[in-house]
């Protein structure tokens, strides 16, 4: 096997929480990570982010990822040590480690600040490292990352409220970013008021656009109003609301990860508008052409969109520090994943579940 980074040092053991094959439940895991090599950080692991797509993952409804599989990419600790060619961090350091540990660096994705489009990207957990061993993430007590993919975390932002935005906090921030959706003359639409949702509304204002909520749950209505400041809330299956609402948004981000229509979204849209994709329905959508193209409704885009790169979450980070923007969580201990899972589920979160790794994980230790 290949000695990754140059290090010398031998494997130090690990313990995490894992899928050991496609399942639905997780236990106790014991592995080992290896050395800090030259490049490396070693991040004593204390928050992290539980995302609705690691249910997908540990059921391996993908197909593509590699088990065992140990979840867990909203990772935010402390740097315990570096490696001798390290120039960004030392210990004592506050860091976090998103979706991505590794990329090609010499595409044009890369180049462009977008590793996480990289045909070389290489997932934090459940995919092949350079070494050849399997990436395991961050439902465990350490992680050793190369240093291009450590991001920092402000003195004032706290690492419980942090870990999640490494990914719902990119997901959502980067379309956004991307479409120039900045200043009251643009109108965004939040499909979904979930993990994402929350912090998108939360995002979109901050920006000073008009937001509007769609959503299945009338429960939902109160918090999207008074608490995260939406300007509007439509009930997805309110024909009438839908229909007076049609082609008044610039982009809608739609967050979904459960089957749902597409053209009602897809109406809502002004000419020129974008229908944003950032959930990934259980079952295959709908994509009715003739609604993108005839008169008065058309010339209208679907595109896809997957967190961002790691200039782009580093900078998502620093503005939401400055702008005092945190997802609203849940902390919970580590051997309560499965039962966390089981409400996930079931939209039984507001609004997303942390697990306080440095507290409870040796706990359940066999």
């Amino acid at each position: 096997m290949e000695k990754r980074g140059g290090t010398t040092e031998h494997p130090v053991k690990a313990f995490g929480w894992a899928a050991t094959k496609p399942s639905s439940h997780l236990s106790p895991f014991h592995f080992s990570r290896w050395g800090t090599g030259e490049e490396d950080v070693r991040i004593k692991i204390l928050y992290c982010g539980v995302c609705h797509s690691d249910i997908h993952s540990i059921t391996n409804d993908w197909g593509f990822l590699v088990f065992p599989f140990l979840p867990g990419h909203e990772v935010s600790g402390e740097v315990t040590q570096v490696g001798n060619r390290v120039t960004r961090f030392k210990p004592g350091d506050r860091v976090g480690v998103g979706c991505l540990v590794g990329a090609c660096h010499t595409c044009d994705d890369c180049s462009h600040g977008l590793e996480n489009y990289c045909l070389k990207m290489i997932l934090s957990c459940g995919a092949i490292d350079r070494d050849g061993t399997v990436t395991y993430g961050g439902y465990s007590d350490h992680m050793v990352v190369n240093e291009r993919y450590v991001i920092r975390f402000p003195d004032n932002m706290r690492l419980d409220v942090g870990a999640p935005l490494l990914c719902a906090g990119v997901t959502m921030y980067s379309p956004m970013k991307r479409l120039g959706l900045v200043g009251p003359e643009k109108h965004v639409g939040i499909v979904g008021l979930g993990g994402l949702g929350h912090v998108g509304v939360k995002f979109a204002k901050s920006f000073g656009v008009k937001v509007t909520v769609v959503e299945i749950d009338e429960g939902k209505r109160t918090d999207a109003l008074d608490k995260f400041g939406a300007d509007s809330f439509i009930l997805s299956n309110d024909e009438e609301a839908i229909k007076e609402a049609m082609n008044t948004m610039d982009a809608i981000i739609d967050t979904v990860a459960t089957y749902h229509p597409l053209p009602p979204l897809i109406g809502l849209l002004k000419t020129r508008g974008a229908l944003v994709m950032v959930g990934v329905s259980d079952k295959p959508l709908e994509l009715p052409v003739l609604p993108l193209v005839i008169v008065r409704i058309g010339r209208k885009s679907v595109v896809g969109s997957m967190i961002g790169g790691l200039k782009e979450t580093q900078e998502m980070i620093d503005y939401a520090a400055n702008h005092n923007i945190t997802p609203e969580i849940e902390v919970i201990p580590m051997s309560y994943i499965n039962t966390a899972f089981d409400r996930l589920s079931k939209g039984d979160v507001r609004y997303r579940f942390v697990i306080d790794i440095a507290n409870t994980l040796q706990s359940t230790n066999l």
